[in-house]
């Protein structure tokens, strides 16, 4: 495991582990048409693209391919953490995470806060993160629960 800094020629990887992470998750969580309207298919790879070039995500690579990312904004907001569906449980998210409340530590940062989906909770819990609320969040036309959590450092 390696975790590089974001690299443009990653790009295509990064998106598709968004889109299968968000569509390997259990229908009884998420439904199809929630998993849809969270990850569109088919999937607009020059939005995410430039998305990419302005989160510039932190990304861990296995054999130089992405098995999974996370976006740490300026503010200490997590914006995005996604695995690929055949790494998770294996340890990936955790070292991503660690990396950036390291990170934040380092840059003197009060808290890390971030929307954890359904799925996403448990993992934060388990890193001290604690709930502020739940959430139900409108995209793309279905309805969807999330949770604002929060870690002081």
């Amino acid at each position: 495991m390696q975790i590089i800094e974001y690299s443009p020629k990653y790009a295509k990887e990064i998106i598709d582990v968004f889109h299968q992470a968000v569509h390997a998750i259990d229908a009884s969580i998420y439904s199809y048409k929630q998993q849809q309207a969270w990850a569109p298919l088919p999937i607009d790879y020059q939005k995410w693209t430039q998305r990419l070039e302005h989160k510039q995500p932190y990304i861990l690579l296995i054999n130089d391919h992405v098995a999974g990312f996370i976006e740490l904004d300026p503010d200490g907001h997590i914006d995005c953490a996604y695995v690929l569906p055949n790494y998770q449980r294996q340890g990936v998210a955790s070292a991503l995470l660690h990396h950036i409340i390291c990170l934040a530590k380092k840059a003197a940062f009060s808290r890390l806060y971030v929307e954890a989906s359904i799925v996403a909770k448990p993992f934060f819990e388990q890193f001290g993160f604690k709930l502020i609320k739940k959430n139900e969040v409108t995209i793309n036309g279905m309805t969807l629960v999330n949770y604002s959590m929060f870690i002081a450092l």
